[in-house]
């Protein structure tokens, strides 16, 4: 409502969250073990997602939160997973 129409805005609590922790909190809800995986591994593991798995994606919502005046309320990533299970 506030932003411009064109504009990108990344309405995130915490600038990045490790896929490992990611993987740890969804095997843990799901009652399965989470293992480490070789570079050669996880490529046969993930195919074709592998190249976005093992790449660092932080994400900040600072630009959102001066230019929306916006700002988290929520829980962060892994403390909405840990309320759901």
């Amino acid at each position: 409502e506030q932003g411009a129409s064109a504009g990108a805005y990344h309405a995130v609590a915490e600038p990045g969250v490790p896929l490992r922790a990611i993987a740890e909190a969804i095997a843990r809800g799901l009652g399965v073990p989470c293992v480490s995986l070789s570079v050669e591994e996880a490529r046969e593991h993930f195919g074709w997602f592998h190249g976005f798995a093992s790449i660092d994606q932080p994400a900040s919502s600072e630009l959102t939160r001066a230019r929306l005046g916006w700002f988290p309320d929520g829980p962060d990533l892994l403390a909405d997973n840990v309320l759901r299970n």
